[in-house]
């Protein structure tokens, strides 16, 4: 988030912090003056321009934050644009719409606040009370992204302010969904990443059991291949940010069922889970990873049999999740390192990927914790809250 969205952020906080205090400091019958009334009406009506400009500068956002704001100046026309189109005209004054470009352009290229003047602006129409255009900036980072223009009968010293601060008040919920934009790109090149660390050594070694079987039983070469196509739907179906637990755990079973018709009776499972957490919202492919590193590096080169246990419970608000498994386990240092990015191999980049997605989601307190030791196996654990504001499974 830059200085100048903070700074709005504080100073629009700390106003409904005096509002609100006022309100309360003061009766019912004493709360009631033209300039209360008038601070209250201008905080809801902001408010009110808030979402639709939080989700990007677009028409349909356009039009219905520009009624909103239009009500903050009670002129006769407001009009929102990008840097080349009209995007939303509001009020009477509609036949002024076609200009507004004209008048924006400038802006585009200096930055600046700029009023246009009765010969730029009025129309000739008798009854048509608009002479001036006051046109400000619309910014994210610094950079000139589009208008708002205030119509009107004229241009006072107070107008001009007031449509620089709003424009100004626009642009940080503009930066705000350019954030929120961003964090949404990053989140879907992770869950990218995640797909190629499904192996296709895996897929391979997948479909070659299936393949062994279509001769000898074919029956379970059928299962098996649907099974294949049920995992491969959720893998790589286009997700959202968060799935529940009872669905990755589903995908988690397919996924063992095809390694189990490679390795047989080498590969023991047991499946834990209290039934109460499995409706719990989690990020998409953040379980899947961590067992498939556990059959690979736990059980591919083994020359015995291998066991990998997955337990979920309830813990209070939380719901604890571990996946322990009795491989030839890692060495602590070399972990840490992996888990810091300082290390390449690409047994990390599951464990790296999902750690900094749930405290990028939940916190830094709700990081994977792994405990491993040269020859003692590996158990990795993550907590994730039961309920999150804004974390639901689509």
């Amino acid at each position: 988030m830059t200085s100048a969205v903070a700074v709005l952020t504080v100073l629009l906080v700390a106003s409904l912090c005096a509002l609100v205090l006022l309100w309360h400091s003061r009766s019912p019958r004493d709360f009631g003056s033209p300039a209360e009334r008038a601070v209250f009406e201008a905080f809801h009506t902001a408010s009110l321009a808030a979402p639709p400009l939080r989700a990007g500068l677009t028409p349909v956002a356009a039009r219905k934050a520009a009624r909103h704001l239009r009500v903050l100046f009670g002129g006769d026309g407001l009009a929102l644009t990008d840097c080349e189109r009209l995007l939303a005209f509001d009020g009477a004054a509609e036949h002024h719409a076609a200009g507004t470009l004209d008048h924006a352009r400038p802006v585009f290229e200096t930055g600046r606040i700029l009023v246009a003047g009765p010969e730029e602006v009025a129309c000739g129409r008798f009854e048509c009370p608009v002479r001036h255009a006051v046109v400000a900036p619309l910014t994210v980072e610094d950079r000139v992204v589009g208008s708002l223009v205030v119509f009107s009968a004229s241009a006072s010293a107070g107008l001009v302010r007031a449509a620089a601060e709003v424009a100004r008040w626009a642009s940080g919920q503009l930066e705000l969904a350019e954030l929120d934009r961003s964090k949404t790109r990053v989140a879907e090149a992770e869950v990218k990443a995640l797909r190629a660390q499904i192996s296709p050594h895996f897929i391979y070694n997948a479909l070659t059991a299936i393949a062994s079987f279509v001769r000898t039983d074919g029956e379970q070469a059928r299962e098996l291949l649907l099974e294949f196509a049920d995992f491969a739907r959720y893998a790589f179906r286009r997700p959202g940010h968060f799935t529940t637990l009872a669905e990755e755990l589903g995908a988690i079973n397919q996924y063992l069922m095809l390694e189990r018709a490679r390795f047989g009776d080498r590969l023991h499972v047991t499946l834990r889970v209290a039934p109460e957490v499995l409706p719990v919202a989690i990020p998409f492919l953040c379980l899947q990873p961590l067992v498939e590193n556990s059959v690979r590096h736990g059980l591919e080169g083994a020359t015995g049999g291998g066991h990998i246990t997955i337990i979920a419970e309830n813990v209070g608000a939380d719901a604890m999740i571990s996946i322990d498994d009795d491989g030839p386990g890692m060495d602590p240092e070399w972990l840490r390192a992996l888990l810091a990015g300082s290390d390449d191999a690409t047994a990390g980049v599951g464990l790296r990927n999902v750690d900094a997605r749930l405290r990028q989601v939940f916190g830094e307190e709700y990081g994977l914790v792994v405990k491993t030791a040269v020859g003692a196996g590996t158990k990795v654990q993550l907590r994730v809250p039961k309920y999150r504001a804004g974390v639901y499974p689509s």
